[in-house]
């Protein structure tokens, strides 16, 4: 193999030219002084990684210089934050310890520095070391929202030089990407990073996909371009006759965002009309700017007919991240809907550069969402015994949903997510209110606590001093903050059961003649298997276990040899690696040495051969195959990668694999008699189940039917698309089901 050459001074060079082109990027914001501390905490970070290198082999330098760029060009952080970018991973990987770091740069660098610092050593093996890191990051976040920022420009530059990485790497990164840190972009208001965060993930998880789309977007980008020019023109010059100072471009969608659309809708490529969205940016006085943008979507909708559903104002109520604007869908000039967003510049500041750009105006606006959403974050930490992977499943749940505002008695607003029911907005009044909620009154009539609030509503609860939180109450309340309280004031409830239960258990053992000790109690709780010995208190109280189940672990006891726990543990994982087959089939080959093991398809995306697919250790199921664009993917990658294993396909004989097709088209005579001729003759295909539907002329129809490969899918999908009168076919994944 050739060795490659490293000219170690042009890469001197080059560092210095990146760390010049960083102090150019902060210069609006570096006062005394700052100029010496930013070059300090380079000089701290070149010794720090000075003989470690990247995958690609550029010097591992590279990385911090371009942390801080993001954080301070991006995102529009001070100096402060760039002192942090350039030292985040001095802790983690070099002998500098936060002792060092504070020595020279004082508390507040080092409190962010150790929240930007992954956690190392032991955990509960439930438990993920991706969510405890999570966690970690956001415990900060309570004192400084500057950890979450830099963190997304750490995993912003990490996503975009990523093709040096192992597919698997690749995998998990973009899963935990769209899963957790695209969601916190939005939420904190950085739309730009939001995006590129989901199409960088999209990149690597949906390779063809995105490569599909990107193709089409360069194909129609002048025809594209044409059009803007068209439609800008008149709004133009209509703007400038009224004499309102403003710019007007057109801005594409992202590559995500139409595939959701693409997915959402059921349509290819051709059928998305609204590939990119106009922009008007009004240079406004501040007193001036809500009348500015009414005016500006007057002058619009002169010129072209607006679609009166679609008017969105985020002007006269922000959203929570502070975001401002007014969204309006017009008939374009040839006959298809465009979306045009007005805003002014101040407006667009906080949209692109969200909660940095919002902290520079947060002297002229009130209290705002922001503050009050940081609020929320701290309300959930302070729940001392949530599992960690409930708290990122509770907090996912809270960033990316919608808000509807909700009025009391008295006509204050109160803020909640989309779907919010009137237990939440107990909860969201005061913890005692929601715990004694027995119903509430919306819009003056009764309804029941699952009862689904709508944007608007006025609500009255009602309570009772004999009620408690219901185990069943879990199922329909959607904030962090009320599900939290429920969970911890069932806990309590719990632990008042197991506590007498306890006293019952330690009779019954001693009557059967069984010492009582913790041994005991733990080869107790794993006989009935159960998570914990509060688990087996409860139980005996509750009566689930009574004397006949003491006695059958006795006996079991007697005549098992007393196994110690980690060794009924090797055995569980041995089971799993079992059933080694010998011949070439239906095999999967999986794990890091893809060696042949027992293995089931997951319901939830029946992947086929040819699939790009990956392996899931469950707890009680063996290992489950997904697809790695399965609905459930990003969840399990994100929450669970230790558990995640390599897999890949062997070569396959004529086996039949599961798969659901959804066909539309218009309502012909014979239509499904050529369908199934097409299915079961041409391709010899077995069909497990059809349901049809026709409706005034439209037939949707959707099919289960075995396959033995993608190759043979794609096949079967393009002749069923030449049956006159079939106007779409797609393969879809079934239910989701949750991680075991």
């Amino acid at each position: 193999m050739k060795e490659i050459v490293i000219d170690l001074e042009a890469e001197k060079n080059e560092i210095l030219k990146r760390y010049r082109a960083l102090l150019r990027a902060c210069k609006s914001t570096l006062q005394k002084g700052d100029k010496r501390m930013i070059r300090k905490a380079f000089d701290m970070a070149l010794e720090s990684h000075k003989d470690m290198r990247r995958k690609s082999g550029e010097p591992y330098i590279y990385h911090p210089i371009a942390v801080a760029q993001i954080a301070a060009e991006e995102i529009g952080l001070g100096t402060t934050s760039i002192v942090c970018a350039l030292l985040h991973d001095v802790v983690e990987d070099t002998n500098m310890t936060l002792d060092d770091i504070e020595m020279e740069f004082g508390k507040k660098v080092a409190k962010i520095i150790d929240g930007l610092t992954k956690i190392s050593g032991v955990f509960d093996t439930n438990s993920s070391l991706q969510a405890e890191n999570f966690r970690k990051m956001l415990l900060t976040l309570a004192d400084d929202v500057r950890v979450i920022l830099i963190k997304l420009a750490d995993r912003l530059h990490n996503m975009r030089t990523m093709e040096f990485m192992p597919r698997d790497k690749q995998l998990k990164l973009s899963s935990e990407t769209v899963y957790l840190y695209a969601p916190l972009a939005h939420r904190l208001g950085l739309y730009a990073i939001k995006s590129e965060l989901e199409d960088l993930s999209m990149k690597y998880m949906e390779r063809e996909t995105y490569q599909f789309i990107k193709k089409k977007l360069n194909e129609k980008k002048a025809e594209r371009e044409r059009f803007i020019r068209d439609f800008i023109e008149p709004v133009n010059k209509a703007l400038q006759a009224q004499e309102i100072h403003a710019d007007v471009f057109g801005r594409p969608k992202s590559i995500h965002s139409i595939w959701n659309k693409m997915k959402k809708k059921s349509i290819p490529f051709e059928e998305v009309y609204d590939l990119f969205a106009i922009r008007i940016i009004l240079d406004s006085a501040p007193d001036q700017e809500k009348a500015d943008c009414w005016k500006a979507y007057s002058i619009v909708t002169d010129q072209y007919r607006p679609n009166p559903d679609r008017l969105r104002d985020w002007i006269s109520s922000p959203k929570a991240n502070g975001y401002e604007s007014l969204h309006t869908t017009v008939m374009g000039p040839r006959g298809q809907w465009v979306e045009v967003q007005i805003r002014t510049k101040r407006m667009n500041e906080i949209a692109e550069k969200g909660f940095a750009a919002h902290w520079k105006y947060k002297e002229s606006s009130t209290d705002s969402g922001l503050d009050l959403w940081v609020q929320k974050v701290r309300d959930m930490l302070k729940n001392p015994d949530t599992n960690a992977l409930d708290f990122i499943d509770d907090f996912k749940m809270n960033l990316f949903s919608d808000e509807i505002f909700i009025f009391t008695p008295k006509g204050a607003l109160i803020q909640l997510p989309l779907n919010a029911t009137a237990l939440d907005f107990a909860f969201e009044i005061h913890t005692d209110v929601g715990a004694s909620c027995i119903g509430a009154k919306v819009n003056h009539k009764l309804v029941p606590l699952s009862y689904k609030l709508q944007n608007g509503d006025q609500v009255e609860i009602i309570t009772s001093g004999k009620q408690t939180p219901k185990e069943d109450w879990l199922n329909f309340v959607v904030t962090a903050k009320a599900k939290a309280k429920i969970k911890s004031a069932l806990k309590e409830e719990k632990r008042k059961i197991a506590e007498d239960g306890k006293e019952i258990l330690e009779r019954k053992m001693k009557s059967l003649k069984i010492t009582y000790n913790s041994e005991n109690l733990h080869k107790l709780s794993y006989f009935f298997k159960l998570q914990s010995t509060q688990d087996l208190f409860y139980n005996i109280a509750k009566g689930v276990i009574d004397m006949k189940d003491l006695k059958e672990y006795q006996a079991s006891e007697k005549s098992v040899e007393n196994k110690p726990q980690d060794k009924i543990e090797q055995e569980q994982v041995q089971s799993l690696i079992r059933n080694l087959k010998s011949k070439d089939s239906d095999m999967l080959l999986i794990g890091e040495d893809m060696q042949k093991i027992d293995y089931k398809l997951a319901n939830c995306c029946n992947p086929i051969p040819g699939d790009d697919v990956f392996g899931f250790v469950t707890v009680s199921d063996g290992i489950k195959i997904h697809r790695t664009n399965c609905p459930n993917a990003a969840k399990l990658m994100a929450n669970y990668g230790y558990r995640i294993v390599k897999a890949k396909w062997t070569n396959q004989q004529e086996l039949a694999f599961l798969t659901g097709l959804r066909i539309t088209g218009i309502d012909e005579v014979g239509l499904i008699n050529k369908l199934t001729t097409v299915i079961s003759n041409d391709f010899r295909v077995n069909i497990r189940s059809i349901t049809v539907d026709s409706d005034n002329g439209i037939f949707e129809g959707s099919l289960m039917i075995y396959v033995n490969d993608t190759e043979h899918l794609e096949n079967l999908i393009k002749k069923i698309k030449l049956i006159k009168g079939v106007t779409g076919v797609h393969r879809f994944d079934s239910v989701i089901e949750k991680a075991s």
